[in-house]
């Protein structure tokens, strides 16, 4: 029996040990998947958009426009379909404790998000390569399945992280679940605000990703019907979203107060506990002296934007209601919500700018300036997107379900965690330089030669 045991400690780790290589696996192929699964919700609304525009104009533009975007969508969704199936694998394999307890209470979404993504894929082939075997009014219908379907898988995955936020739905009774509630679970507090946050977050990259290269085509001055008709569309599903967001984003802030105070801290670097809490622009948090130094402060602001009362009161991360072990690493949270609020003020700047030029003259800004600002802004959605993931699952820590299981206890004990890890960035990497080298190509084709699929 003895020999036995000696023979199987070596080949497990410790949770300790695993935890930060779990945590960074989880965290690249997250990352990257998130980037796709954005293009799979807001590119097949442009291909609709597009696509109608041929149907009520017959234009053949506009149907050059559709194809072109159909084959960049191709290459996106069958990347992101690898990378999604790697995150399911994951989530068990990285996770098993996590997956083992509570698979029960937040499994229904997951397995509704699975059917949304056989729907899609199902459509996607009909839509790809039924363009000439289809009346044009059937296959632009055939594309609403896909657009539909990337919505719903967007929400449902989104829904049951939201749950980790804000667990509900299940009673514990000596460590084990029961009176379980799936539809309880999935619809908790978290859910309208962070689900609506997402998909919105989903067209603006979509659309200020697309935009930035067209814009970028526009100042070099090539296929200018061109790319002015697919710079217009991008800036139709972007700019009249980014207030809508702003306002989903103030929600979101607000429930997160509610049900997270912790993770609010953290965002605002909030250290006291205190009433007329001020909103903090910039600042790098101190953690040995406990305040957030070189911030700029409007007094009363975060009180009320987090309870529309300037008097309200603000608890910080050391109130001694918070535990210092449940605390989480506030630099890191902190700088994130202020990338991730900064990407979005930039893109109020350009919705602002868009909106009053497009009410005076009926046509989108086309100046040099304007142009470099929606370039700038490619990256900026993205970088935005990916900040505030880092807000939302960083700032939960140490907790992967809040206040019911700590990260460090649902890890795997397996070994060759870092292996893993260091393997999947070097094929990752390889998989983002292939599909960034492939989208090139297909944006190099010139339009003449690109109305067949």
């Amino acid at each position: 029996m003895r020999k036995t045991i000696l023979f199987i400690e070596p080949l497990l780790a410790t949770a300790e040990e695993n935890l930060l290589p779990a945590r960074l696996q989880m965290a690249l192929t997250l990352g990257f998947h998130i980037i796709l699964a954005c293009f799979g919700v807001g590119l097949p609304v442009l291909l609709l958009w597009a696509e109608w525009n041929f149907l009520r104009t017959k234009d053949e533009l506009w149907r050059v426009l559709a194809k072109r975007w159909a084959k960049a969508f191709a290459v996106l969704f069958a990347i992101g379909a690898v990378s999604g199936t790697v995150l399911s694998f994951e989530l068990g394999l990285l996770w098993p404790d996590f997956m083992g307890k509570w698979g029960s209470v937040i499994g229904l979404p997951f397995t509704i998000e699975g059917f949304a993504f056989f729907v899609e894929a199902i459509f996607v082939g009909i839509y790809l390569y039924s363009w000439d075997r289809l009346p044009p009014r059937v296959h632009w219908l055939t594309g609403f399945p896909i657009a539909i379907s990337g919505f719903l898988s967007a929400y449902f995955v989104v829904m049951a992280n939201s749950w980790m936020n804000t667990p509900q739905g299940f009673t514990l009774v000596d460590g084990k679940l029961t009176d379980v509630q799936p539809l309880t679970a999935m619809f908790n507090p978290a859910t309208n605000a962070q689900t609506i946050h997402m998909i919105l977050a989903a067209y603006l990259v979509t659309g200020f990703g697309a935009g930035a290269f067209y814009a970028a085509q526009l100042l070099r001055g090539k296929d200018l019907e061109y790319n002015q008709r697919a710079f217009g569309l991008c800036l139709w599903l972007a700019l009249p979203l980014v207030p809508l967001q702003m306002a989903v984003g103030d929600w979101s802030a607000k429930v997160v107060a509610k049900t997270q105070p912790i993770k609010l801290a953290a965002m605002e670097g909030q250290y006291k506990t205190e009433k007329y809490a001020p909103l903090r622009i910039g600042g790098i948090p101190n953690e040995v002296e406990r305040r957030t130094d070189y911030a700029l402060e409007v007094p009363g602001a975060l009180s009320f934007l987090a309870f529309n009362d300037f008097s309200a009161e603000v608890k910080g991360l050391d109130d001694p209601s918070f535990p210092r072990s449940d605390l989480p690493p506030t630099p890191i949270v902190h700088f994130a919500f202020q990338l991730m609020v900064g990407g979005g003020m930039l893109m109020l700047l350009a919705a602002v700018w868009g909106g009053f030029v497009f009410i005076r003259t009926r046509a989108w800004p086309s100046s040099k300036p304007f142009l470099w600002l929606i370039v700038l802004l490619g990256p900026t959605a993205v970088l935005a997107l990916e900040a505030g993931w880092v807000v939302t699952e960083v700032g939960r820590q140490p907790w992967i379900v809040q206040g019911y299981m700590r990260t460090a206890d649902a890890v795997t004990n397996a070994p060759g965690v870092w292996y893993v890890f260091g393997t999947t960035l070097a094929i990752y990497a390889l998989i983002g330089i292939v599909a960034t080298t492939v989208l090139w190509q297909l944006g190099k084709v010139p339009v003449e030669e690109s109305n067949e699929v």
